[in-house]
């Protein structure tokens, strides 16, 4: 598998300078500034600028600033990239959370994306509701996703991954939360990305549907966690047939030696698919995990190539991340 030598090559082509833009700017081409400066002074406004059904890519470019929005692309919409100006910096937030005015958990979203083959990258997307339940900063069910060098802040909840038959690649991520903060039925790749816990708790909570193979897939990943946080599992199953991978990743000492938990229903244990392959740090140790917890052979890691994953040739990854 040759996941990393393949995406170097990717993420060198993405990364514009905003600046640049104005320079270069075509019909295909927004700019968002909250100040006026731009084309429009919300995110909103430019996802809907982009029209419905393009088969031609429209790049909405961001400047920095804090954009107090709920975002919806539609699935109507296709082929759209948001562009931050800076990650730290370029902020979309808002502040739902379930039981709140009639919102429920897949209400809550500050993004929420149905469209086909979308891109983000280079900004933040944020829950600022705080720890009061279910409140979703990503929710993602269009085919063909991509997120890249973004920040995903929230607490419970924070991306869902969502979408029986929805394909999602999130590379070199910042996702930050505290109850089952990546959940969802999608098969998504989390490629060298930051997991931040900050409560003790479950990082994952899978629906795969049992017909899929893959669910969530970790490569190279770091899991870190608040000062304090000792009592972090990897996962639990939302439903029968959860399935969650962690291969090569840097494990802090918040994960707890057992490393699964079933949900307090044991039933779930023959059905889901928690499994560890080459894990490292203090977390990382296996040998007082879970019994029906898998440990991957090498010959079984080979399986978990990007075509074989996504069950299409990766090279989408490469198209939908030209910028």
């Amino acid at each position: 598998m040759k996941v990393a030598c393949f995406f170097c090559l990717v993420i060198g082509m993405m990364l514009i300078p905003i600046n640049s833009v104005f320079a270069n700017k075509d019909q295909n081409t927004f700019i968002v500034a909250l100040d006026g400066t731009g084309d429009y002074k919300t995110i909103q406004e430019a996802v809907t600028a982009c029209g419905a059904f393009s088969s031609t890519e429209k790049k909405i470019f961001i400047k920095n600033g804090v954009y107090k929005e709920k975002v919806l692309i539609d699935s109507f919409h296709a082929n759209i990239s948001l562009i931050g100006e800076s990650k730290e910096k370029t902020i979309l937030t808002y502040d739902n959370h379930a039981g709140q005015n009639f919102i429920g958990t897949f209400t809550s979203y500050t993004l929420k994306i149905l469209g086909d083959h979308i891109k983000i990258e280079n900004l933040t997307v944020e829950n600022s509701a705080g720890r009061v339940g279910q409140a979703v900063a990503l929710h993602v069910e269009g085919d063909y996703f991509v997120a890249s060098k973004c920040r995903l802040l929230g607490n419970q909840d924070t991306l869902y991954a969502a979408g029986n038959n929805s394909r999602q690649y999130f590379n070199e991520c910042f996702i930050a939360g505290t109850t089952d903060f990546i959940f969802g039925s999608a098969t998504a790749v989390f490629d060298k990305c930051e997991i931040h816990s900050t409560t003790d708790s479950y990082i994952t909570a899978a629906n795969t549907p049992k017909e899929s193979q893959f669910g969530f897939v970790f490569f190279d990943c770091v899991l870190t966690a608040e000062p304090g946080v000792k009592k972090v599992f990897l996962g639990r199953p939302w439903r029968e047939y959860a399935n969650v991978v962690f291969i090569r990743c840097f494990m802090g000492k918040h994960i707890l030696p057992e490393g699964w938990h079933n949900w307090d229903k044991p039933e779930k244990e023959k059905t889901a698919f928690f499994a560890e392959f080459g894990n490292t740090g203090p977390g990382g140790d296996v040998s007082k995990r879970v019994k029906w917890a898998h440990n991957l052979k090498k010959s079984q890691v080979a399986e978990f190539e990007l075509n074989k994953i996504f069950k299409v040739e990766s090279k989408w990854l490469l198209d939908t991340t030209k910028l």
